[in-house]
């Protein structure tokens, strides 16, 4: 059993605000119109969640149907290109490879929401693909005063690194008791809960929850009359 109390900390001080979105307006995050999108674009909406909740949320429902976001290297490069991860090239490869990381990703996810033992494949999977690369970080004078995040390998694997960092600090963290699972009908999506009142991922799925329980009370009134 999971437990989340105000005792649990990460190790990285900032982890709880890592990584995390702004929304993107050229995504949709309710899925009315997901279906008119490019076959080349993904279909995966973007809701500004942490990075590792986007990539968790590209296994997505659509009217209830389960969709796939990458299923090309061609989605995984424009989803990429949308989250603000620039990479050199996407291979069929890489595509897998983030597949394997997004079901650990999920994986763990489902069972923190659901309070359960976590699956040490997905734990391991996870660890994996965080250590994957060297990754450290150098400072920058030009054009001011930075630090630059470095790393010797190819910047695919590098970001796949990053995200998981980014689920590694989010999971251990106490960020892990804002998760939720979205209770709108038929909807497959994670979120951080960042309001007391929220239930849902999307103003889309509230309407369609609330649209829901409307009917239902009509239809319990009509059979008791």
């Amino acid at each position: 059993m999971l437990e989340c109390d105000s005792t649990v900390r990460s190790l990285d001080p900032i982890s709880d605000g890592v990584n995390r979105l702004e929304p993107l307006e050229a995504r949709t995050s309710a899925f009315d119109t997901i279906d008119d999108m490019d076959e080349h674009s993904g279909g995966a909406p973007l809701l500004g969640e942490p990075i590792a909740i986007e990539l968790a949320n590209t296994a997505y429902a659509s009217r209830g149907r389960p969709r796939e976001g990458l299923q090309k290297p061609e989605h995984l490069a424009t989803w990429l290109r949308d989250v603000r991860i620039e990479v050199d090239e996407v291979t069929d490869g890489d595509l897998t490879a983030t597949l394997r990381l997004r079901d650990a990703i999920r994986a763990i996810a489902s069972a923190i929401v659901k309070r359960s033992p976590l699956d040490a494949d997905a734990v391991s999977a996870l660890n994996e693909f965080a250590g994957g690369v060297p990754q450290w970080r150098e400072l920058r004078i030009e054009p001011e005063l930075h630090s630059e995040p470095c790393t010797s390998g190819r910047s695919l694997d590098h970001a796949l690194s990053v995200i998981a960092s980014s689920a590694v600090d989010l999971f251990g963290g106490t960020l892990r008791c804002k998760l939720r699972a979205c209770e709108g009908p038929g909807c497959v999506l994670f979120f951080i809960k960042d309001h007391p009142r929220r239930e849902w991922c999307s103003h889309g799925c509230g309407n369609r929850a609330r649209a829901a329980r409307h009917y239902a009370r009509i239809r319990q009134s009509n059979q008791s009359s």
